[in-house]
Formats: C-alpha cells, sequence, structure tokens
C-alpha cells in the first residue's frame, strides 16, 4: 500500500517518456539480468516505456513510477527494487552497484545508471513534474531553532493575500485544506515537487516551507529555488551528521546559492547570521530583533521595544524599516524567542508581495502552533498552565524556559529528556540548563533509540547535578507518561509545568519500534487523571470507626 506522502501528488499526472529522461540527463542503460544483451536495452523498447510519476522510497510507488534506489548509510535502495517493482514501477534509475542488485534479483524493467543518481533525483523531479514551483510564491525557512513558528508565521501572513496556500514542515504537509502528517522536515525531492504539482493543480499560489540542513545536504531541495529565503539562527545541533559547526554552517549555508533562492532575509542576531549575510551570493536583507546583537553593526530592519507576554500569552514590538519608519507589531506567542520569528516572518512575507501592514496583521493573528509553546491547559482556580514546546537544544530550552519564567507566578517545572543516536554533547548541557532556570526538574525518555535509555538519562541528570548538587526538587522517570503526570502531581495553580523535546511529535522510538504517544494528549490525559484524583479524595465520606472490642 502506498504511503499517505507517496499519494500526495497531483490526480492528473504528466507521462514521460524513459527515452526522454535519459537523453535530457545523459544517462545509460543497463546490461540486462546476466551482463549480456537484452530486451530491455533495445532502444524501441526503452522509448516505449512510459512514466507517470517518481519515487525514492517503495512505499511511496504508484504504478507507473520511475524507482530512484539510492545507496544509504546502512542498505541501499536497489535492495528493495523488488518490492518498488511488484508496487508497480516501470524502471528503475541507480547507480552501478544498485544495477548489479537489480540485475541479480532478474527484475524484468530497465535500469538507468548514474554516477551520483542522488545528485539528480531534484532535477528529474522537477524536470518531470514540469518545474510546478515556478508557478507559485515560495518561502523557504531554515536555521535551527524557530523555522516551524516561522514558517506557520509566515504562512500566515500570506493568507492576507493568497485564497489558498500550503505549508511543508516539520509538523504536516498541507495542500490548502488536505494535510497529512510530515515524515520528516524536509521531505525527499520526488515528494517535494509532486507535492508543488499538486499545489498547482489546485490553485495554491504560496507555499512556506521548512528547509533542513540534512535536506540541503543530501540533494532533497535540488531543482527549487525559492523566492526568497529566511535565516532564523545556527546554534548546536546535529553535530552527530555534520561533524561540527563549520559543516553545519556550510549545509546551512547551501540555501542563500543562487540555484536555491532568488532573495533572503537574514536574522543577524548571532555571529553565523552576520558570517551568511556577508557571504551569501544573492541578496540579501538583515534583521536584527534584539537590541544587543549588533555589536557596533547596522541591519536593514531592527526590532525595538519588545514587551514580553503583558498579556500573558503574546508580546509586542516594534519593527523598524530601511526607511527608519517604525510600524506596531505582535507575536502571539510569548518570549524574546518569538519576537525574533514573527519579525523574520513578517519581512519575509513582505519580500514574497504581502504588502507590510497586511504581514503585521496576517502575524499577529496566527493560530496556535503545533507544539510549539503550545498552551494544552489554561491556568485555573486549581489548574497550573501547560505547555507544550519542541525544544530540544541548549539554546532553544533557554529561550523558552526564559520566555515562560514572566507569566509564572509561582513555580516553573520541567519536563525534558533528549535524543538518542544523535549529539550526545549537548545532554549534560540540556540538564544543566534546566537546573539553572526551572524550579522543579522531572528528567525522562524522549526518542532512545537504539541507546539505553538510563544511560540518556544519566548523562542529562549529570549536568542538573553540576547545577543543583544536592537534588533537590530533582526527579527521574522511566517513562514520559510518568514524567508528565509527575509534573502535573507537583504543581500547584499559580504554577508552570512544561513538557519540552518532542513537541508535535505522534511517535515516540524506542529500540526501533515507533509507539504512538504525544505530549499533549498525555499532559491532557495527567491533569484530567490528577483532577480526578482530587475529586475523589474531597468527596469521599469519612471512614466508620471500628467497633471497639468488647
Amino acid at each position: 500500500m502506498t504511503s499517505p506522502q507517496g499519494r500526495m501528488r497531483p490526480d492528473h499526472r504528466p507521462a514521460r517518456r524513459l527515452s526522454d529522461l535519459a537523453e535530457a540527463f545523459g544517462l545509460i542503460v543497463a546490461p540486462g539480468p546476466g551482463g549480456g544483451s537484452s530486451p530491455l536495452n533495445d532502444p524501441v523498447v526503452t522509448t516505449e516505456v512510459m512514466l507517470t510519476g517518481v519515487a525514492v522510497g517503495s512505499a511511496d510507488v504508484l504504478p507507473g513510477d520511475l524507482f530512484v534506489a539510492l545507496p544509504g548509510q546502512h542498505a541501499h535502495g536497489a535492495d528493495h527494487a523488488h518490492s518498488a517493482v511488484q508496487a508497480g514501477a516501470v524502471a528503475v534509475l541507480t547507480d552501478t552497484d544498485g544495477a548489479s542488485r537489480v540485475a541479480s534479483r532478474a527484475l524484468a524493467v530497465p535500469v538507468l545508471v548514474a554516477d551520483q543518481p542522488r545528485r539528480l533525483l531534484g532535477e528529474v523531479s522537477a524536470w518531470f513534474y514540469g518545474h510546478p514551483a515556478r508557478d507559485l510564491t515560495v518561502v523557504g525557512i531554515t536555521g535551527t531553532n524557530g523555522k516551524t513558528t516561522t514558517c506557520y508565521f509566515v504562512d500566515a501572513a500570506l493568507r492576507t493575500a493568497h485564497s489558498s496556500t500550503a505549508v511543508i514542515g516539520t509538523v504536516e504537509l498541507r495542500v490548502g485544506q488536505d494535510t497529512i502528517e510530515s515524515p520528516r522536515t524536509t521531505v525527499e525531492a520526488p515528494v517535494l515537487h509532486g507535492l508543488f504539482a499538486l499545489m498547482r493543480e489546485r490553485g495554491v499560489t504560496a507555499c512556506s516551507m521548512e528547509v533542513s540542513s540534512h535536506a540541503l545536504a543530501l540533494s532533497r531541495v535540488d531543482g527549487l529555488q525559492v523566492d526568497v529565503a529566511g535565516f532564523t539562527n545556527l546554534q548546536r545541533d546535529h553535530l552527530d551528521f555534520h561533524g561540527d559547526m563549520e559543516g553545519y554552517f556550510a549545509d546551512k549555508a547551501r540555501l542563500l546559492d543562487p540555484e536555491h533562492a532568488r532573495r533572503a532575509v537574514v536574522c543577524v542576531d548571532d555571529e553565523w547570521g552576520r558570517r551568511l549575510a556577508r557571504e551569501a551570493r544573492i541578496p540579501v536583507e538583515t534583521i536584527a530583533t534584539r537590541e544587543d546583537s549588533l555589536g557596533g553593526g547596522t541591519a536593514d530592519w531592527t526590532v525595538r521595544d519588545a514587551t514580553v507576554g503583558l498579556d500573558g500569552v503574546g508580546s509586542g514590538f516594534t519593527l523598524v524599516g530601511p526607511d527608519g519608519r517604525g510600524v506596531a507589531a505582535r507575536s502571539p506567542l510569548p518570549g524574546l524567542v518569538n519576537v525574533s520569528n514573527a519579525a523574520l516572518a513578517i519581512v519575509l512575507a513582505h519580500r514574497a508581495g504581502i504588502p507590510l501592514a497586511e504581514a503585521v496583521e496576517g502575524v499577529a493573528g496566527a493560530r496556535a502552533i503545533p507544539g510549539r509553546m503550545e498552551r494544552v491547559v489554561e491556568r485555573g482556580e486549581a489548574l497550573p498552565l501547560c505547555l507544550v514546546d519542541y525544544a530540544h537544544t541548549p539554546d532553544a530550552l533557554v529561550l523558552a524556559l526564559e520566555a515562560v519564567r514572566p507569566i509564572t507566578p509561582g513555580r516553573l517545572l520541567i519536563v525534558l529528556g533528549s535524543d538518542g543516536d544523535r549529539d550526545r554533547g549537548k545532554r549534560p548541557l540540556m540538564g544543566e540548563i534546566a537546573a539553572r532556570l526551572a524550579d522543579v526538574v522531572v528528567v525522562t525518555d524522549e526518542n532512545p533509540r537504539s541507546e539505553r535509555p538510563e544511560a540518556i538519562r544519566a548523562a542529562i541528570l549529570d549536568g542538573v547535578r553540576r547545577e543543583r548538587p544536592d537534588g533537590r526538587d530533582v526527579h527521574e522517570a522511566h517513562s514520559r507518561q510518568e514524567a508528565v503526570r509527575t509534573a502535573v502531581e507537583l504543581a500547584g495553580p499559580q504554577d508552570t509545568v512544561i513538557v519540552t523535546g518532542k513537541g508535535h511529535e505522534p511517535t515516540q522510538e524506542i529500540d526501533g519500534v515507533f509507539h504512538r504517544y504525544n505530549d499533549r494528549d498525555a499532559l491532557s490525559a495527567a491533569v484530567a487523571e490528577v483532577a480526578r484524583s482530587s475529586v475523589a479524595r474531597t468527596t469521599r465520606p469519612p471512614s466508620t470507626p471500628p467497633e471497639p472490642h468488647a
């Protein structure tokens, strides 16, 4: 059965000759099974093969697809070519190694060979669908923290002028009113360009999308040139993949190459942003969202007079443009971090063609964003304020806790963990930050993956003890549900509970198995259960004393 993302394509699928694809990209046809001649190598046969789609995962294949089999870190996609052909793939594009693997299975489909098929995948997908993104207004956002929030803010601004919009990102793939869970921040190129083709078919005219560093490094956005690129910040994350911060920066910077973007808006609150603005080879406007961030320099756009959470929810600020005039603006989410996200989104939308006043209005009215400072339970007579936030890096955790503190009359309680099979060096840093900025710390699991959960928790707790050696108000929970319940039980009505790390994620990965789980649901269930327990205690009739012994 084809995956949900594999089905997110236009209803009227194009048809392309395999021979035209081979000619357009200089591809050769691999020898048939056994290495000799084969009717599959006959130019007439190859010419007559018609393609009606492109897929890179065997689970995404629809009948008529070209299956692109790529070498991976642990396996080769060609090992799944048999499943792809069973699902209806009519041809395979792969490398020499992959062609040998396909030949060993004697699959009755032609095989095209390229030295580096991943490098071709984006251009092939764009070519197949007729470069549909060129008919849309596309804003692409990269950076470590804030991509999702900024993406949704941009979408809210775009909707002031576009009757139908789309979002591609960590939370969802949304085309108009149709949406599915997103498998990753930035999907593979065939899915991406298929989505753009679906948007064009359904009359969508604007799209905001997140662009991850992995996607840029792995050529997932090749064949796409966004109208405006945005950069939020660069903080420690994904060093297990990029190696070091220089490698991480280099991959993020790819979005600002001319083949990927026409122009850009770069937040220069950190040195990485300032460096990116200097080195970019496309027109760049800069924005500084903290008054102390420029170090004597200047920016095209600046944020002044930010007031954080005066209404207990959002933040107000003045956005000053290149002409020196300021406009009153607002973020619907608390904290300086969301002032930055809102200000960047306003300028991105403005440079994508939205009048400034409408962009300001659109961002101010943005709806709640799944897993980003998401208010699950409002503060009440007997209830703490309960939030879910995706913060999973040291810097994001600082910003999240600093954003929540001003709207917390009592204690701040945090539930946190850290991913397995990812950057191990950040774990004690996360623990230290939590112990410094929160009053009560509950350490638990996030996505342990193949690692032992207790080892991950121990590394976080090492950081906690650096800041709080006496272990005061520090708890460890072996399950995430238990951790959430512990925090809720400990909280009073003046307190705030923030559950960090997973945000919108609908599953928890433990030892290679994906279990359905969501922080919002766990938090709502814990609050309801604690409330029921409290009611039961207050309404239980007094016990009857035992009869005295005769």
